[in-house]
């Protein structure tokens, strides 16, 4: 059975421009209507002595639709000889801007209904500036009622230049601009003899000469990582990565790419659960995969092949989104987002605009986003993380955002933001400007205890070295304690329910724990102390951060057995017999302790 292209096309206006006119012709000019409809509908105005409209088969297709549900956006569905549409219309502005932008309804093109007499109003403007938000890129403004303004080209091109100019104020370059009259099917399906002056080509050949968007299986290969089992019975050691692939296909023998980790492999097995085997793998199917060169990579990592188009990899990016929070969304308050099966802290940093979804009122000026409000807006995340535009890959630039356990927001990504000044980089700059020290300096410190202040972190990237980096940071803080020097370990587990915020867990939590080990650091340091900390798979950006977090002050990054970076290089990398004799020597070697203390 032969499957037919489709397409969705969004069809918006002011009222009374002629959007449904322009529909109901649609449906039947490519002979789209049930069978008898459309005489159905012309003898039912005949009898109650009404004009003919064909907005009113729109109507009369709504009647038929199931009793009792409520539906949010209306579907018409007609075909060419090319592909099957659906268009979507928008009779009620709140659910159809929430399900556009949250991924109920996507579409790939957008017709702006304009009337000729009446001009631009500035709905027609807002419809604009929503198109823009909603990322769609095929726009082509349909100028209806041509009739009423006797097909005066002067008219039409008037409509055009002051309209153009507008669309590209909000980043849209239309792809053309169609002199129609709806009603009498002007340049809907056939070229109209009334407008012999325009050689463009009719509604109908403009939609088919749109470009659709690839299938998922032709798009580049994207899949979350959900999770990484490990089956022991009979001596199976392999680690299988988890997860249903978006889009894409993925083969045995293909180098992938584990990001924001940026670790690298060679797949080894496709794995499928209760199913012969196979070598590949195909977007929505649920999998698991095993790779040749074991790596430890966390949940929420986006995988994806190494010789394919990337998706975009930081912290900072601009988005639509529609608000449906009990609290506004303000800025600088932590939210969770959700991307994939990423789970990671976010911020709002800026607000673009905003339009009212009720009113469709458009405001640059306020500071928090309402409840049902749509804004464009730059968000940020604690570190970086892989996403792709909506333009490019549709289910990898769709999130949502969770405010106090709940889902309070659906966005849309844009755009990427190269990461120039993250907030924290402002955080530690604030807090430095602000800290308020005391009279003794770090100097006599020093002398009074007998060394000089340090952050010690110790990871690994060993598989099951979880406990022994835990005890090589509490035995380093027995020898030094021993010798009297002023040495306090703590685990970062030691913060899931103690200074934590919030309770917050896994690698969910891992973000905020991180960001409070550091700020420890910042205290014990300044207060002439040797900090200990253990943190296992420590990736590039989290040692990063806690280098920033601790300054002005000394940090030392020892790795335990195999490393958990990437590209960052730890200050030593030591095997963990004789761990702790070794980071003793460094810190000797460093002369932050000194042999001859009493």
């Amino acid at each position: 059975m032969e499957t037919r292209e489709q397409m969705n096309i969004v069809i918006v206006g002011h009222v009374d421009h002629g959007k449904s006119t322009v529909i109901g012709r649609l449906l039947a000019d490519t002979g789209s209507l049930p069978e008898g409809k459309l005489e159905s509908v012309k003898e039912y105005c005949r009898k109650n002595s009404k004009p003919f409209e064909y907005a009113f088969l729109l109507d009369a297709l709504k009647d038929e639709q199931a009793q009792g549900i409520t539906i949010d956006t209306a579907r018409s569905f007609f075909k060419t000889n090319k592909r099957n549409y659906i268009i979507i219309d928008a009779p009620g502005h709140i659910e159809f801007l929430k399900n556009m932008v949250t991924g109920a309804s996507r579409a790939e093109a957008a017709l702006l209904v304009i009337d000729a007499k009446e001009g631009i109003r500035e709905n027609s403007k807002r419809h604009g500036h929503i198109v823009s938000m909603l990322g769609i890129r095929q726009v082509v403004v349909l100028v209806n009622k041509m009739d009423l303004v006797d097909f005066d080209k002067d008219v039409f091109h008037s409509i055009r230049s002051e309209f153009s100019e507008f669309l590209h104020k909000v980043n849209i370059n239309p792809v053309n601009f169609i002199p129609i009259s709806a009603f009498h099917g002007d340049n809907i399906a056939l070229k109209s003899p009334h407008t012999l002056w325009y050689d463009g080509p009719t509604v109908l050949e403009q939609l088919d000469g749109f470009a659709n968007k690839k299938q998922n299986q032709e798009m580049p290969f994207r899949m979350p990582v959900q999770d990484i089992y490990k089956f022991t019975e009979q001596g199976d050691d392999r680690r299988i990565i988890a997860g249903t692939i978006l889009s894409g296909q993925i083969s045995c023998g293909e180098e992938v790419v584990f990001l924001p980790s940026n670790k690298r492999s060679v797949v080894k097995s496709v794995e499928r659960f209760n199913v012969s085997p196979h070598n590949t793998a195909y977007a929505e199917e649920a999998i698991g995969l095993t790779l040749q060169t074991q790596i430890y990579i966390k949940p929420g990592e986006l995988l994806v092949k190494a010789g394919e188009k990337q998706p975009i990899l930081s912290s900072r990016f601009k988005a639509n989104i529609f608000w449906v929070g009990k609290a506004p969304l303000v800025k600088h308050k932590s939210y969770k987002l959700k991307i994939g099966a990423m789970r990671i802290g976010v911020k709002l940093v800026d607000i673009l605009n905003i339009i009212d979804a009720a009113e469709l009122n458009i405001d640059t000026f306020k500071d928090q986003v309402e409840r049902h409000d749509v804004a464009e807006c730059i968000f940020e995340t604690v570190k970086p993380i892989a996403y792709d535009t909506i333009v490019d890959i549709e289910l990898t630039g769709r999130f949502v955002i969770v405010d106090n356990y709940e889902i309070s927001g659906g966005g849309i990504i844009l755009e990427g933001i190269a990461d120039s000044e993250h907030t924290l980089v402002e955080h530690v700059r604030d807090r430095e400007y602000l800290w308020d020290k005391g009279l003794i300096p770090s100097s006599q410190r020093e002398t009074f205890y007998g060394h000089k202040s340090k952050f010690i972190v110790i990871t690994s990237g060993t598989e099951g070295n979880e406990n022994a980096i835990q005890d090589i940071g509490r035995r380093l803080e027995k020898i030094l304690f021993d010798k009297k020097f002023k040495a306090y370990y703590l685990g970062v587990s030691s913060l899931s329910l103690g200074l934590a915020s919030e309770l917050v867990s896994g690698y969910e939590g891992r973000d905020e724990h991180i960001r409070q080990i550091g700020e420890l650091a910042r205290i014990f340091t300044d207060s002439g102390q040797i900090f200990i900390t253990s943190v296992f798979n420590l990736d590039d950006y989290e040692a990063e951060k806690l280098k920033l977090l601790n300054q002005p002050n000394d940090i030392l990054i020892v790795n335990i057995g195999d490393t958990p970076f990437n590209t960052f290089r730890p200050d030593a990398s030591i095997e963990p017999d004789g761990a702790v004799d070794r980071v003793c020597d460094l810190l000797k070697k460093q002369e932050v302790i000194f042999d001859y203390n009493i």
